[in-house]
């Protein structure tokens, strides 16, 4: 059986975002914490990117299947919604693989104050390069791309339409 927290803390750290496959939850910052009692009883911690995020059941059992394969007999993964996860914890590996495959990074999230968050009608306006030429002239097709965390963007310059990773 392997004992070793590093050994747990490894394996769960190659675990492979299922949305995008490019990135593990390492890089997209939803693994928060690995740990191994003295038993060799394994609990990860992970926050999803956002409440309802259709993706955690499949990122529990990749973490689950990944630790079982590796030797450990009893592994708990818990989810954490405070504090909510944000994109500011995608990894600097994690935005350099994102943009190596055509996918536009998120600036940094907007900071808010605790408390409710204010209502605003009015479209978020997003400046976003295109991650296939550089041009800074894009638009925007669809707030949603094939997840929720995505945008649909064409840049103006190559014509090319790309994925942008929305700021959250």
């Amino acid at each position: 059986m392997v004992t070793t927290v590093i050994d747990a803390r490894v394996i769960a750290e190659l675990v492979p975002d299922p949305e995008l496959p490019m990135l593990t939850l390492a890089d997209l910052g939803v693994l928060r914490s690995v740990d191994v009692d003295a038993g060799g009883a394994v609990t990860v911690t992970i926050t999803p990117t956002y409440s309802g995020c259709p993706a955690m059941d499949a990122m529990r059992d990749d973490l689950r299947r990944s630790l079982y394969a590796a030797g450990y007999s009893t592994v708990d993964v818990r989810t954490v919604l405070s504090p909510a996860w944000s994109t500011d914890w995608i990894t600097e590996t994690g935005r350099a693989k994102l943009a190596e495959h055509g996918i536009a990074t998120p600036g940094p999230a907007r900071k808010r104050a605790a408390g409710p968050i204010p209502l605003t009608l009015q479209p978020v306006q997003r400046r976003v390069s295109c991650p296939l030429c550089g041009s800074p002239d894009t638009e925007e097709l669809s707030e949603f791309s094939a997840t929720a965390c995505k945008a649909l963007r064409r840049c103006r310059g190559c014509r090319e339409p790309f994925e942008h990773v929305k700021e959250i």
